[in-house]
């Protein structure tokens, strides 16, 4: 069988499905990879480096889609691409089912398998192919990142002959994947850090990493059986409210991570908190690309409210796409192994397996 995987549209993503190392991975599956031309040279994966591993460089983005029996790739790709795909070819990426749901139907009506990895269950066995918690894990740290490169203070505390600098206060708001990872990174920076969740099995998991757990009085734990947070009632969001606005005050950096899958993003830091905090303080959201978790987060763009600054970007792994990139075909590449049958050399669509079921767009 033959895996096939085009360019993306690079001016919003840079990431790629397969990287060198993970070439011979599949040559030892039994499977042959075709790639376009250039495949990987915009993050210094030269076609050399994929050729001297066994992958086939195609020029031609007709050729490589017709002969490929799965096409792999990292999102959806535009109407031309789609329209080359046929009957029984298999699609693998992460589809964002809930923006492409009428391009995703027209696919099925062509009798074309679909795999979104963004739908695996949280179970022990998906671990290794977990695209939303490799993905997540680096963006959380470079929310950080940027948000310290940013900010115009030091972030760990320095006692000088001139006096002592404090050390930097950051909350985090969100205590997934994305929100754990920037509490260590922001942690072994030197920054104290805060931070609050709306599921209350993370109080432990904040701790263990040093930070503080804000809890609201009452609190009621809003997690689904996936382990995603849920809605809050009006009465946890109004106390929720009141926590943040008390303590955004004493905070200088904060990371928002708070998302609810295939919803806008939950409006929690509001025009009256923002315009509590203190000016040269800096709030990074995360979840900027579905709509922020800030009255006033704009995608792409830094803006400055009463001297507070409020960034976030679409695709923050576009600022990390070697390390993105390789994390995700390794992703691909554990589900492609659990999805095909060696012995007979096909894929097995094997609905009693959850793996399966769950990501096979139906």
């Amino acid at each position: 069988m033959i895996i096939g995987s085009n360019l993306e549209n690079q001016e919003i993503e840079k990431r790629i499905a397969i990287t060198p190392e993970i070439v011979k991975k599949y040559i030892s599956l039994g499977f042959e990879i075709n790639l376009i031309h250039n495949y990987g040279a915009h993050i210094g994966f030269q076609d050399s480096n994929y050729e001297k591993l066994g992958a086939k460089i195609i020029f031609d983005e007709k050729d490589l889609i017709n002969n490929s029996d799965i096409i792999i790739q990292m999102r959806l790709p535009n109407d031309n691409y789609l329209s080359l795909i046929k009957e029984n070819q298999t699609i693998i990426g992460s589809l964002d089912i809930h923006v492409n749901k009428d391009k995703l139907k027209n696919l099925l009506n062509k009798k074309i398998n679909i795999f979104s990895l963004d739908l695996l269950p949280r179970i022990t066995r998906a671990q290794s192919m977990d695209i939303l918690s490799s993905q997540a894990n680096l963006a959380g740290y470079k929310a950080v990142v940027e948000s310290f490169a940013n900010f115009e203070k030091a972030i760990p505390m320095m006692m000088t002959a001139a006096g002592t600098v404090p050390a930097a206060k950051v909350l985090v708001v969100g205590a997934g994947v994305a929100g754990l990872q920037a509490i260590a990174t922001a942690k072994r920076m030197g920054a104290i850090v805060f931070a609050t969740d709306v599921r209350m099995a993370s109080k432990e998991q904040v701790e263990s990493l040093g930070g503080k757990f804000l809890t609201v009085e009452g609190s009621e734990n809003l997690e689904t059986e996936g382990g995603y947070a849920k809605e809050a009632s009006d009465d946890f969001k109004k106390k929720q409210e009141e926590l943040l606005k008390d303590t955004l005050r004493k905070i200088d950096i904060v990371i928002c991570t708070a998302l609810i899958p295939g919803k806008k993003a939950p409006l929690i830091i509001k025009e009256n908190m923002i315009n509590n905090m203190q000016p040269g303080s800096l709030i990074y959201d995360l979840a900027a690309s579905q709509g922020g978790n800030t009255a006033f987060t704009e995608a792409d763009k830094v803006i400055d409210k009463n001297g507070v600054k409020i960034m976030g970007e679409k695709n923050i792994l576009n600022k990390l796409p070697v390390s993105a990139s390789n994390l995700y075909a390794k992703n691909l590449f554990n589900f492609i192994s659990n999805l095909y049958d060696k012995e007979n050399k096909k894929i097995n669509i094997n609905m009693e397996d959850e793996i399966i079921n769950n990501t096979l767009i139906k």
